[in-house]
C-alpha cells in the first residue's frame, strides 16, 4: 500500500547548548553512550525513510535538544532532501551552529524552522546566520518566544529580516495574554492570535493519525507528539493498519506542531507548501474590523483562543495531506 505521510520525528537527544528558563522541554546533559544511541536511533530511521520508495514522505525533525550542532542530523537532512520520494525535510533549531553544510542539500526541498533566544545567543550573531540561510537559499522560517522581555529584540528583528521571512511568535508556556499585550504581538505576527490560547479540540477530526504521524527513537508510532496511545511500530510495518481518521481524543490543543493539523482550522491553507518549516504560503496581514470571536469555552486556566484570525478561511474542514514538493 503506498502511503503519502509526513512523519514528526522525535529521538532521545535532549541535550542543548542553550538553557533557555522558558523551555518546557526535557534537559540534561547527554553522556556518550546516550549521544550514540540517538545517533543510532537516527541513522535506522533514515535508512527506513530511503527503503520506502513506494511512499511519499515528507519529515520534521523536533527534538528536545538541538540537533544541528550533531553531524548525524545535519547528514540527515542533507541525505533526505536528496531522495526523490521525499517531499521536504526539515528541523526545529535554534541556529547556533554553522549553516554552509546546507549547501549540499536539495534546497527545494531541505527547510529549517528557527528560534530566537535573546540572552542565549548575541542577537548579531543570529541574523547573520539568517543572512547565511537566505544567500543559500535555504527556505526558513523565524521565531521567537512572546515574552515582554523579548518585544524590543522581535522588533528590532522583524525589521532587519527580508520581509518575504515570516516572523512567528509562540506565546510563552503558561501565560496569560491581555489584549493590549497581545496586540503587540499581533503587529508581528498576524497569527499570533492561534498561538494565544488553547483550541478546543476534543473529537474533533485532525490530520494526526492518518496522513501525519509521530515517531521517537525505538519506531513507536503515535497520531502526535501529544497523545500516548501506540499505532503500532514503523519498523514492522504494524502502524499501517491502523493509519485513518479519527477525532482528537484530548480537550484542547496548544501547541503549533499538533493544532496545525486540526482539519477545523484554515492552517492547511495558510501555511499550504510550508506545513512542516511553519511558512505562510503568502504574506500574512490582520483584517481591518473588530477582534474575532473566541473560538472555544474558555478553560480555568486562562480565557479562549479567538477563532481563524487571518490567512484564507476554509469553507469547511479539509482531507488534504501535506502537498507534495517534487523536485
Amino acid at each position: 500500500m503506498n502511503t503519502e505521510l509526513t512523519i514528526l520525528y522525535r529521538g532521545p537527544l535532549a541535550s542543548c547548548d542553550y538553557d533557555c528558563p522558558y523551555c518546557p522541554f526535557a534537559k540534561r546533559r547527554d553522556t556518550g553512550e546516550q549521544l550514540r544511541g540517538d545517533r543510532a536511533a537516527l541513522e535506522r530511521f533514515t535508512a527506513w525513510a530511503a527503503a520506502q520508495t513506494g511512499d511519499r514522505l515528507s519529515v520534521l525533525f523536533t527534538p528536545w535538544g538541538e540537533g544541528l550542532v550533531r553531524s548525524w542530523y545535519r547528514r540527515a537532512l542533507v541525505e533526505m532532501s536528496l531522495l526523490p520520494h521525499v517531499g521536504r525535510v526539515a528541523i526545529q533549531t535554534n541556529l547556533s551552529g554553522r549553516t554552509g553544510w546546507l549547501a549540499e542539500a536539495d534546497r527545494d526541498k531541505v527547510a529549517l524552522w528557527c528560534t530566537y533566544h535573546p540572552g542565549q545567543t548575541p542577537y548579531e550573531r543570529f541574523l547573520a546566520r539568517c543572512r547565511e540561510l537566505t544567500a543559500l537559499g535555504v527556505r526558513h522560517s523565524v521565531g521567537i518566544v512572546g515574552l515582554d522581555e523579548h518585544l524590543e529584540e522581535a522588533r528590532r528583528l522583524r525589521s532587519a529580516l527580508p520581509p518575504e521571512v515570516y516572523l512567528w511568535v509562540n506565546a510563552a508556556e503558561g501565560y496569560t495574554y491581555t489584549d493590549e499585550q497581545a496586540n503587540r504581538w499581533t503587529a508581528l505576527d498576524p497569527l499570533f492570535p492561534y498561538s494565544r490560547h488553547p483550541h478546543r479540540s476534543a473529537g474533533l477530526p485532525c490530520r494526526t493519525g492518518e496522513s501525519v504521524v509521530s515517531v521517537d527513537g525505538d519506531g513507536t508510532v503515535r497520531r502526535c507528539h501529544f497523545v500516548r496511545a501506540e499505532l503500532g511500530n514503523l519498523y514492522d510495518g504494524s502502524y499501517r493498519d491502523a493509519l485513518g481518521p479519527r477525532g482528537c481524543p484530548l480537550d484542547v490543543c496548544d501547541c503549533h506542531i499538533g493544532y496545525v493539523h486540526l482539519e477545523t482550522l484554515p492552517l492547511y491553507d495558510v501555511f499550504a507548501g510550508g506545513v512542516l518549516e511553519r511558512i505562510p504560503a503568502d504574506p500574512v496581514r490582520m483584517p481591518p474590523g473588530p477582534a474575532p470571536a473566541p473560538a472555544c469555552t474558555p478553560p480555568p486556566a486562562g480565557p479562549a483562543r479567538a477563532s481563524a484570525p487571518d490567512g484564507p478561511v476554509s469553507p469547511g474542514p479539509s482531507r488534504r495531506p501535506l502537498p507534495f514538493v517534487s523536485r
